[in-house]
């Protein structure tokens, strides 16, 4: 890595030094025109973008797999709070920052408030009235009109398929951590950083689910020991989070990233909510970019052997849903252990000690660590990091070839005299005027295809995504409609509770079902679709310009071929084939993002009211019916009745609320994204072309009136071209150096490290 990263210093260097040439070379007469300002734009593009431009890894897997144990062992140090709690999704982002830092980024008032209210939606127990929208947490008698409500639930309140309610979590969270931050929001700046010697007092808000609860996103800047600059390693929240939403927050940090790091504990082996996650990973198209993790703890295996049968074992069920599956076998805490030897605990320096005691384990272990840093480095390094220097270094290369070339053909021109320049010139203008043709084809081209293909997508965006007909819109609302709910079993409920807390609990149990079917199957075939659409922009745009990429080689041959012919300065630099090679450098670079993929339904508090209503109507009829000694259907049948009308209004309300929700979607999808889209790739690959061009497709009226005079003017000029070429030709050589670097780097891997 630290190859690379010397190769990325160099290629910046080059560029600023060509910035602070291309502002001399518009003094130059002769020299100022059109291409100029626009390379110089280039450049200070790509010194942003190379400066800028940040490769990020994925740490995930399921609760209590050894993650962030893991992710610290990667960097050198105990950063992260290990045994995290599992109620907020926070995904802690990892960079390279000047000194130990820790920046928190907390939710606003509005965005506290609003999340409670959505979980006291249907709530059982008045809170602050009806009007759980304005409920404010800031408010004392707010905050104990929620204390009391929390207290008079019953267990079954509580507990959702056999885990904590987490909107009663939730709700209960923000009660216990108010008092800790709310000078923190008052203070009305949202972010808090703990630097140096406070750093470790970051945990207290990661480890307490009381304080999470309050954040919405952690950075941590390292000094950089263990982690190259450009690189961010994020510690992602379990998996099997008991709130489904979590899971989708996790889905919008795996949009961005470049490489997923799959921790499986070698305690459990591989579970069913392994297999359910990696499931959704491969159906968002994104499997390819896995390397999967055996978090091994000594202490559980009684020998290698054994830990090796479960090492197979766990490639054969991995097998079920990636191929070929390469599984590291590694011990994270032994590796962190041994990264921290001088500054462990004592409890954990036994613990260690114990373990060096094990060397058929510790070898084995070393083994695969260095196994895993090997292919980690690689696909960081040449799959990716390598990728995106190399498309920069060739943009710099054509426009340094550009400057050198101008440069020179100004030079020898001034040499001529005034009819061998001239004659020069016609030629010249002769090829210009081909390339001015070139241009306007590929322009008109790829402007009728991109109109073509803008009114495809926009199709197929609706096929999926329409608010009434799209396919995935359908089986959603499908899934709504066809939910079902066991009314005879909610008797027990009413016996025990009464029909507000049924409604609440049948209202929760929907909720949580419909929150999951969005992240498990919803967002991933949204996802699946998009990248889909991103490759099909970059594969028909590169189909369109091939031809014409062709063309233009033979051109610039053919002109080189007459600079020789007139013993003219021929265009250094090669002749590299313009195509678009990946998405991700263009999204970043113009700064498109796919909208949130966690999608929270907005609900209201009206049901429970005309639930009620319904109740107290059934009453009378069943008063009625005992009345007149007519059969009734049950003990509780004005509630089982009272509750399906409840239910039947949830479902029309959610619907409406989902289509709301898709249109709003689908629109976003449509004209802030995938427009965009095509029409930034297709600026970027016509730009790409036309740097091709702006080597020798210029006015050379300005040069003319000084070719035939003598002077100090003419020989000034001269001069400045001759520095000016000799200074190019030289960054072009060191282009040419570099690129050799990363193509010696790509064939024998980073062997320097």
């Amino acid at each position: 890595m630290e190859r690379y990263q010397t190769l990325k210093s160099e290629l910046l260097k080059y560029n600023r030094h060509l910035i602070g040439l291309l502002g001399q070379a518009e003094s130059i007469p002769g020299m100022s025109e059109h291409p100029y300002s626009e390379w110089l734009k280039t450049c200070r593009n790509l010194d942003r973008n190379v400066a800028d431009e940040i490769i990020r890894v994925a740490v995930v897997g399921p609760i209590k797999s050894g993650k962030s144990t893991f992710t610290n062992s990667l960097l050198g140090g105990d950063y992260l709070k290990r045994g995290a709690g599992v109620v907020t999704s926070i995904v802690t982002r990892v960079r390279t920052g000047d000194g130990l830092t820790a920046t928190l980024f907390f939710k606003s008032w509005d965005e506290v408030n609003a999340d409670i209210a959505q979980a006291l939606v249907l709530f059982p127990t008045s809170v602050t009235g009806e009007d759980h929208e304005s409920f404010d947490i800031r408010h004392p008698a707010h905050r104990e009109s929620l204390r009391n409500a929390l207290d008079q639930l019953s267990s079954d309140m509580l507990i959702t398929d056999g885990t904590r309610n987490e909107n009663s979590v939730l709700l209960s969270c923000y009660l216990k951590g108010y008092s800790a931050v709310k000078e923190i929001l008052a203070s009305g700046n949202l972010t808090t950083r703990f630097e140096r010697e406070r750093f470790a007092e970051h945990r207290a808000f990661v480890g307490n689910d009381a304080l999470s609860v309050y954040l919405k996103d952690i950075q941590i800047d390292i000094d950089g020991r263990d982690l190259a600059a450009g690189i961010e390693v994020a510690d992602c929240q379990g998996s099997d989070s008991p709130n489904p939403l979590h899971l989708a927050m996790i889905q919008d940090y795996l949009l961005l990233a470049h490489l997923l790091v799959y921790v499986i504990s070698s305690r459990t082996g591989v579970r069913e909510a392994d297999i359910k996650f990696l499931s959704i990973i491969k159906r968002m198209g994104i499997a390819d970019n896995v390397i999967f993790v055996l978090n091994s703890d000594f202490s559980e295996h009684e020998t290698l052997d054994d830990l090796k049968r479960l090492i197979e074992r766990v490639r054969e069920e991995l097998a079920l849903v990636s191929s070929n599956p390469e599984i590291y076998a590694l011990s994270a805490l032994y590796n962190l252990f041994q990264a921290r030897n001088n500054g462990l605990p004592e409890k954990d320096r036994q613990r260690f000690d114990q373990w060096r005691a094990e060397e058929d384990f510790i070898d084995f272990s070393d083994h695969e660590t260095a196994r895993f840093a090997s292919v980690f480095k690689e696909k960081l390094t040449e799959e990716r990091y390598a990728l995106l220097l190399k498309n920069h270094l060739e943009r710099l290369g054509i426009i340094t070839s550009g400057v050198n070339h101008r440069a020179a053909f100004r030079r020898d021109l001034l040499a001529q005299d005034a009819r061998g320049a001239e004659e020069i010139i016609r030629k010249v203008e002769n090829h210009q005027k081909r390339m001015r043709q070139i241009q306007a084809m590929i322009k008109s081209t790829l402007d009728g295809a991109v109109r073509e293909m803008k009114h495809k997508l926009k199709g197929d965006v609706d096929r999926q995504l329409n608010a009434r007909s799209g396919a995935i819109v359908r089986k959603t609302v499908d899934f709504i409609r066809s939910y079902q709910v066991n009314y005879q079993a909610q008797e027990g409920n009413f016996r025990a509770s009464g029909f507000t807390h049924s409604l609440y609990l049948v209202f929760q149990e929907f909720r949580h079902n419909l929150d999951a079917y969005l992240a498990e199957t919803v967002n991933p075939a949204i996802v699946r679709f998009l990248k889909e659409a991103e490759e099909e922009i970059r594969a028909s745009l590169n189909a369109i310009v091939g031809p014409y990429d062709i063309m233009i080689q033979e051109a610039l041959a053919e002109y080189n071929g007459t600079m020789a012919s007139y013993g003219m300065s021929r265009i250094r630099g090669g002749v590299q084939t313009v195509a678009l090679s990946e998405m991700e450098a263009i999204k970043t670079a113009a700064g498109l993002k796919l909208p949130p993929a966690a999608a929270t339904m907005q609900y209201t508090a009206r049901l429970k009211t005309e639930a009620v209503m319904q109740l107290g109507f059934f009453k009378a009829v069943v008063f009625l019916k005992k009345l007149l000694k007519k059969p009734q259907d049950g003990e509780y049948e004005e509630s089982i009745l009272a509750l399906k009308g409840g239910v039947k209004r949830m479902k029309q309300d959610t619907e409406k609320s989902v289509l709301f929700h898709f249109k709003n979607y689908g629109e976003n999808i449509k004209f802030q994204y995938v427009l965009k889209l095509i029409d930034v790739a297709a600026a970027r690959l016509y730009e790409a072309l036309m740097e091709r061009f702006q080597a020798y497709v210029a006015d050379l009226s300005t040069l003319i009136e000084l070719i035939g005079k003598n002077g100090e003017d003419r020989n000034l000029v001269f001069n400045t071209l001759e520095e000016l070429e000799k200074t190019t030709g030289n960054i072009l050589i060191e282009i040419d150096r570099i690129r050799a670097e990363f193509e010696t780097c790509a064939k024998g891997g980073d062997h320097n490290e």
